[in-house]
């Protein structure tokens, strides 16, 4: 999804031997192998990648998941929030896999979709558009509601002040901080600012195990659940929030297109540790909450506390937390916006699994020129589309007090599609036998298979798609399964969203 125009080219291997002695070797998606790199990549670290992929999956959604324990109990809530984010992290491992068919730093939706289901490209990219734009609103939003309760919680008199307590000055204010960061072109250069949203994160967490801890709520606390939910409709309504609560897809072809060691081994353990942590958030954050106040906690436990510097801190840290991931939803709508642009109808006579040159254009160790490559945002262009993204979510942020009823179904629709059914649909397709992307990149799989490190030894196959035929078959079923899955919860949330959601309203 990422564009970027510089290409970086290594002349040695990170072993030491020189670039010329694997030149005979195929480019796969492995470093120090002499591949042709696409765009700004190589650079980022693991734990920058860790970092933002973390920051962009954990936000203020935690605060509603002591909500959706209250209504689903204890046992079946740690479950679900344990199986969302089992399906979430697969659905980017799948990802990781599928960025093997494509050069070197031009993985995205829009490359994938054009040797898999090519006419189809402009669909999947309007939604991730669609999405990303609509949460970036959503937190302008959040900023502009929170800001001038943040205001008076710190001094008494700011409600004096009219400006101070105007939602429309802090939206217009936070612009100016947000502006700058949203057209940097490489994600990794948010990495500090999202060590920021995570110490937000970090403190939000401390508040709400300190009072658990501390026991000042347990007198206004309602029943426990443990075993037992409310019911099937109370759960069904809660059920979104947990699903919705671990979509970063958008932005995993932006770290596998910039991580500097992007081997199997060290991408997959990005996804564990990114999913594994923020799903570590998820429960202590929903059983700490939920038995601080029972049945009787609200959607944002913030809200819940006595008013007091920590409170207001902790409302502080929301608005910190939603501010710098602003960015991080500008910069996959920025992508999916100018693939959207540059999309034209492929002739049946011109598909890709027909023209060798548009085929030649897409597989890994292929030249083809930059166009083909979808990689090619200009100067111009990128301001251009930037600054529509950001003057649009302005206006609507601006204009608009509530995106409950959009968002709801873009929720539905735009995650859904890029968590779980887009990853498995292009894996399954790309990597089918018969697949002349799968069949070329097995050949250079078998031609280096004398050279191949243990390094990539991991989940389902390690070392790449040379595995044992039963476990890429496994993989390429479990795919299609996550898939359908994905069609279920779509289906799932909207029929929740339309009865709990915009109905109630």
């Amino acid at each position: 999804m990422s564009a970027y125009l510089a290409i970086n080219s290594h002349s040695e291997n990170h072993d030491g031997r020189p670039a010329s002695a694997s030149s005979n070797r195929s480019m796969r998606q492995r470093p120090g192998r002499g591949r042709k790199e696409v765009g700004i990549v190589g650079q980022a670290s693991w734990l920058s990648s860790v970092i933002n992929l973390l920051n962009t999956i954990v936000g203020a959604g935690v605060l509603a998941m002591p909500l959706a324990l209250s209504r689903m109990g204890i046992f079946l809530g740690v479950l679900i929030i344990l199986w969302a984010g089992a399906t979430a992290g697969f659905g980017l491992y799948l990802q990781t896999r599928s960025a093997r068919y494509l050069e070197r730093g031009s993985a995205s939706f829009f490359a994938l979709s054009q040797i898999t289901y090519p006419n189809a490209a402009v669909i999947f990219d309007a939604a991730i558009a669609i999405k990303c734009f609509g949460v970036g609103v959503s937190y302008l939003i959040i900023i502009g509601d929170l800001m001038p309760g943040v205001v008076q919680g710190f001094s008494e008199n700011a409600a004096a002040v009219n400006f101070l307590v105007d939602r429309k000055f802090w939206v217009t204010a936070f612009m100016l901080v947000v502006i700058p960061l949203s057209f940097l072109r490489r994600l990794d250069s948010l990495k500090y600012t999202s060590v920021i949203a995570l110490i937000s994160i970090g403190y939000l967490v401390i508040l709400v195990v300190a009072h658990f801890v501390k026991g000042d709520t347990m007198q206004d606390r309602g029943i426990i659940r443990v075993i037992q939910w409310e019911s099937a409709v109370a759960t069904l309504s809660s059920f979104p929030v947990i699903v919705f609560a671990y979509t970063c897809h958008q932005n995993m072809f932006s770290i596998l297109n910039e991580i500097s060691n992007n081997s199997h081994f060290r991408t997959t353990s990005v996804v564990f540790a990114s999913i594994g942590i923020a799903a570590f958030i998820y429960i202590l954050v929903a059983i700490t909450g939920y038995l601080s106040f029972g049945n009787a906690v609200a959607d944002n436990i913030v809200s819940m506390y006595t008013p007091s510097l920590s409170s207001t801190i902790g409302k502080a840290a929301i608005v910190v937390l939603v501010m710098f991931s602003y960015p991080l939803q500008v910069h996959p709508c920025r992508a999916s916006i100018d693939a959207v642009l540059k999309w034209r109808p492929i002739k049946r006579s011109e598909s890709p699994q027909s023209s060798p040159s548009r085929l030649a254009s897409l597989l890994p160790g292929a030249k083809s020129s930059p166009q083909h490559r979808g990689d090619g945002m200009g100067e111009t262009r990128f301001a251009a589309i930037t600054t529509a993204v950001i003057v649009l979510s302005y206006i609507v942020a601006m204009t608009v007090s509530s995106l409950a009823k959009v968002l709801a179904y873009v929720g539905s629709t735009g995650s859904t599609s890029i968590s779980f059914i887009l990853p498995g649909l292009f894996y399954y397709k790309i990597s089918s036998p018969d697949s002349p992307h799968h069949q070329k990149l097995m050949k250079e799989d078998d031609d280096e298979d004398g050279d191949s490190g243990d390094e990539d030894e991991s989940l389902l196959g390690g070392g790449g798609l040379k595995g044992s035929l039963w476990r890429r078959t496994l993989l390429r079923r479990l795919s299609l399964a996550l898939a359908i899955y994905g069609v279920v919860v779509m289906v799932t949330c909207l029929v929740t969203n339309t009865l709990f959601v915009v109905a109630p309203h």
